[in-house]
């Protein structure tokens, strides 16, 4: 059976399917537009926009950190779900009823950060649930995390029509609202109930300070920075794209709009089929091979503004794109095989590090040269990321258990 039959049959499977399309449409009704709502709309400065930024990266590394943990440890993730998916739904409650700094703050600063948890927690109960934990896992897996990328294309595109109708910015809270409410009534509704499961889901036993003492050492910790090395390119190219297409004579806004929009339009159909062609290739190796594929459209980019050749970069973005994004969600399963939520959590540390890596390489790179330069920067930061962990791998190195 192929992995979408097996996830259309399987109840908690098309549940977590549903649950990423509706966190799609969530993400992509609030994220795009919160610099512009914050600054240009509610009147936030550029300084205190940046602090909210940094403050909701911290809030969203250490929940999804701590609730992976404490859903191992104690099995409680049906309540954890049910929790993390109220804070994003009063977040933007407070947003839309009370418009302001404060509730924006709290809003985007502190609740729905806390609600990006619900994310691990998914793949942390796909890994449970598949009746398959063989060659169709990376399928299955494939096919949920596409439910995501297609949902968020798709929201992109509904709000680049509406606001070419009118629509004010602020009415993307009233869609993220339905997704976060519609995701609710899905996990009250479908999630499986603690202790009732028909799988087994033992717990860790670890307290809190040992399991995150576990996932510091060198075993861990190492692999999660060279997968971060390695994500900081699709950062990076959502830093540069409309800078870059901004500063071309042939460019503008709608390029940046159809650029993105075919890179994840490759996203999607590369999600369901890679897994199946690819099964008996190593995580590392794979990595290695999207990180080239990846750094290749992020090269382009300046290299590459004013051809009609820059329209086939997305093809090589969003193969190699659907590579990095899908690849770590098993890496981790696999490194942290009794604890799936935990696992996930690495997930949220590993964007933690690929944005602190990009505003490294962007702040560093842009004082003595061009965007080339930063691309160029970002792809080498990218392939020794890859380099690093295929070593890694291939040598066993740090290979104690944690």
């Amino acid at each position: 059976m192929s992995p979408i039959h097996l996830v259309l049959r399987h109840p908690t499977l098309r549940l977590i399917a549903l649950a990423l399309l509706l966190l799609g449409g969530l993400n992509a009704s609030v994220y795009p537009y919160q610099s512009l709502i914050a600054i240009e709309r509610i009147g936030m400065s550029k300084p205190a926009f940046s602090l909210m930024l940094a403050m909701a990266s911290l809030v969203a590394v250490i929940s999804s950190v701590v609730m992976g943990i404490l859903g191992d440890q104690f099995g409680h993730r049906r309540v954890i779900a049910i929790a993390t998916t109220l804070c994003s739904t009063l977040g933007i409650a407070l947003i839309l009823a009370f418009p302001g700094i404060f509730t924006l703050v709290l809003g985007l600063g502190v609740l729905l950060p806390l609600a990006s948890s619900l994310y691990g927690q998914l793949f942390a109960l796909a890994r449970l649930a598949s009746p398959d934990e063989g060659n169709n896992r990376d399928g299955i897996l494939g096919v949920i995390r596409s439910a995501l990328s297609f949902s968020f294309l798709a929201m992109l595109i509904f709000w680049t029509f509406a606001f070419g109708f009118g629509l004010s910015e602020m009415a993307v809270f009233v869609s993220g609202g339905l997704a976060s409410l519609g995701l609710l009534g899905l996990i009250l509704l479908g999630w499986p109930k603690d202790g009732q499961t028909p799988w087994a889901d033992p717990r860790s036993g670890m307290r809190l300070r040992d399991a995150l003492a576990a996932i510091a050492k060198p075993r861990v910790a190492v692999r999660v920075l060279l997968i971060g090395a390695i994500a900081s390119s699709g950062t990076l190219y959502m830093v540069l794209i409309s800078l870059i297409f901004d500063a071309s004579p042939l460019r503008g806004p709608s390029d940046v709009a159809l650029y993105v929009g075919m890179l994840a339009g490759w996203e999607v159909p590369a999600m369901l089929i890679l897994p199946r062609l690819t099964r008996s290739v190593p995580k590392s190796t794979m990595l290695m091979i999207g990180t080239v594929l990846y750094g290749t459209h992020l090269l382009a980019l300046p290299l590459l503004s004013e051809s009609s050749f820059l329209w086939v970069m997305p093809l090589f973005g969003g193969i190699g794109g659907a590579v990095v994004i899908t690849a770590p969600i098993t890496y981790y399963q696999d490194l942290l095989r009794e604890r799936p939520g935990t696992a996930a959590a690495m997930l949220a540390v590993q964007k933690l590090v690929s944005d602190v890596l990009t505003a490294g390489v962007f702040a560093t790179t842009t004082s003595f040269g061009g965007f080339e330069a930063v691309a160029v920067t970002g792809v080498v930061c990218s392939l020794i990321g890859a380099g690093g962990l295929y070593w890694a791998d291939r040598v066993n190195l740090f290979a104690a258990k944690v």
